[in-house]
């Protein structure tokens, strides 16, 4: 009776072992750079049901379903860009909101190790419902909002200057009715002296929880920065476009010692958040380079995606985090202000990373080593020798981008339950 009762437990634990190693997707062989839980090293990664399983030096890939070769590539999670327009449409004079300069994500996300984006302000407490039933619900891409404070949004014009369209109340109400969705409310364009935008932004900030995104450089003569940070904004407020230098906004480095300001510093001692909101004009050479040689690196790093920017220094976010690499930052601390860093600014902790557990969004990505060329909008140059790209994105633990074909086999099995919405 003894020999069959052990009999039976080694069947059953052989049983368990098997069960154990049965993953969907194997990533093998890469060099998993993962900042939250401090991996830098050579790792494999299992994947079962949408959600990371397995992370080890070495995971038996004997019954996964699909096994990715990742010798020699980079694996981290799937990258968040939390400065982005997404509200496209076909309206005219509508600019970013439902307009012809927004973009669809999908098509420029997933082939550059994106899986989650965040719209800066293109929509407002009047038209979220629009974005979210035209745009939002069609979307592979995971989309969440910054409510602009503007119940238009980005509409461009004079529906950005009117004061009685800014309303913290309202705007913090539709925030409250769509939680999984809107994580912060934004600040952009206005071109009054006055403060009634910014107030308006973290009174709904407070009523809802969530953060302000502040886009601050079109007030004609420019407001003080350092009255925004020490007076009005609170921690964990988000400063985008940080490394901007025009004539219609405060920059954070001095243009005559070339040196951080000093409440600069104080305001990131507060617990003010820098983005860096690339865009199309936002961000110069002569302010980035002296802030990064002084270490003062953004806390995220951001496209502000839409058509202007995308042809032309901007290009994608891939680029812009090569683009920072070759003025003096580090690969993992761009992976940092990629993934962990911006997951904690729109307090999305489940987003970010790869504890067994989460959801298995991750990005494949190769170093290529060469001659490349990065450019600002004012013609300045800088010359890097090493450029990354996306080889494979992983959302929701489906294969939504390979460039080379480096999963085996290529499609995996049709499984009933990987339904769009699984992959929000």
């Amino acid at each position: 009776m003894r020999r069959v009762l052990f009999s039976l437990a080694i069947f059953l634990l052989l049983c368990l072992i098997g069960q154990g190693q049965s993953f969907d997707i194997v990533i093998h062989g890469g060099h998993v750079i993962d900042p939250k839980n401090n991996i830098d090293e050579l790792m494999d990664v299992g994947i079962i049901n949408g959600e990371i399983s397995a992370v080890a030096k070495h995971i038996d890939t004997s019954e996964a379903s699909q096994v990715v070769n990742a010798t020699g590539l980079y694996v981290t999670p799937g990258l968040i860009d939390i400065h982005t327009h997404d509200f496209f449409g076909t309206e005219p004079e509508h600019y970013l909101s439902n307009g012809f300069y927004a973009v669809a994500p999908d098509g420029f996300t997933f082939r550059n190790g994106v899986t989650t984006v965040v719209d800066a302000g293109s929509a407002g407490w009047k038209t979220f419902a629009t974005f979210k039933k035209n745009i939002i619900d069609h979307s592979l891409t995971r989309i969440l909002v910054l409510l602009n404070i503007v119940g238009e949004g980005m509409r461009g014009g004079p529906y950005e200057q009117d004061p009685a369209d800014m309303n913290g109340r309202l705007t913090a109400m539709v925030a409250r009715a769509n939680p999984e969705i809107v994580v912060g409310i934004k600040v952009a364009h206005f071109e009054g002296h006055g403060w009634t935008p910014v107030d308006q932004a973290v009174e709904g900030g407070k009523l809802a929880n969530i953060p302000v995104m502040i886009d601050f450089g079109e007030s004609r003569p420019p407001l003080s920065l350092e009255e925004l940070f020490m007076q009005h904004l609170r921690p964990g407020d988000i400063f985008t476009h940080c490394f901007a230098q025009l004539r219609t906004r405060e920059s954070v480095v001095d243009t005559a010692s070339w040196q951080v300001k000093p409440f600069v510093w104080e305001a990131r001692k507060k617990g003010i958040c820098f983005d860096l909101g690339y865009g199309g004009i936002s961000f110069a050479f002569s302010q980035a380079i002296p802030a990064i040689k002084q270490g003062f690196l953004p806390n995220s790093i951001s496209t502000d995606l839409h058509t202007g920017s995308m042809n032309d220094a901007m290009k994608d976010m891939l680029n812009v985090m090569s683009k920072l690499m070759a003025i003096g930052m580090s690969l993992n601390s761009v992976i940092l202000a990629s993934t962990w860093n911006p997951a904690q600014e729109i307090k999305r902790p489940e987003l970010g990373h790869l504890s067994v557990g989460a959801r298995a969004d991750v990005a494949i990505l190769n170093l290529r080593r060469g001659k490349f060329g990065f450019f600002d909008y004012t013609g300045s140059k800088v010359e890097g020798d090493k450029k990354l790209e996306a080889e494979m994105t992983i959302q929701a633990g489906r294969i939504v981008y390979d460039l080379d074909g480096i999963a085996s086999p290529i499609y995996a099995p049709f499984r009933p339950s990987m339904e769009r919405s699984e992959h929000r």
